[in-house]
């Protein structure tokens, strides 16, 4: 018995090690290149709202919020009336792109075309085929608590 016990014990930390590699949730390690393809989607996407290109807008949406919005049109309603800041952004900065535990999180500074300050902050997943896909964009007016 105190055999099994001493065995136990000296596996713990070797299947605690393994059941953090499993567990959904756990960190991911991205890299550089991952940070710029988000960058460079998020920055894409905004550059098709600024052209009303619906369909290339559309197709930087996680299947998910394509399957919610079933084609570019009610897409690009939903965004002019509800993102105006970032349909039609006057100028925008990147802040920091951090990880997230289902992808990426890209924070951008957004000053409309009135001059408010906005920031908004998108979460991105990586795609089965490696492409990376905005999940959700969430803006915050500047001086109001989230």
């Amino acid at each position: 018995m105190r055999r099994c016990a001493r065995m136990l014990r000296n596996l713990m930390p070797l299947l605690f090690c393994a059941l953090l590699a499993i567990l959904p949730g756990t960190a991911f390690a991205f890299s550089d290149e991952d940070r710029s393809q988000t960058r460079a989607v998020i920055e894409n996407q905004i550059d098709a709202f600024r052209k009303d290109d619906g369909a290339a807008a559309f197709a930087f949406a996680s299947p998910a919020l394509q399957e919610i919005f079933r084609d570019p049109d009610h897409f690009m309603a939903m965004v002019r009336n509800g993102y105006q800041p970032v349909y039609r952004p006057k100028s925008y900065a990147f802040g920091k792109i951090t990880e997230s535990d289902s992808g990426l999180t890209a924070s951008l500074s957004i000053e409309d075309q009135e001059g408010h300050a906005w920031t908004a902050i998108y979460t991105l997943e990586k795609q089965p085929d490696g492409s990376w896909r905005i999940t959700s964009c969430r803006l915050i007016e500047a001086g109001l608590s989230t």
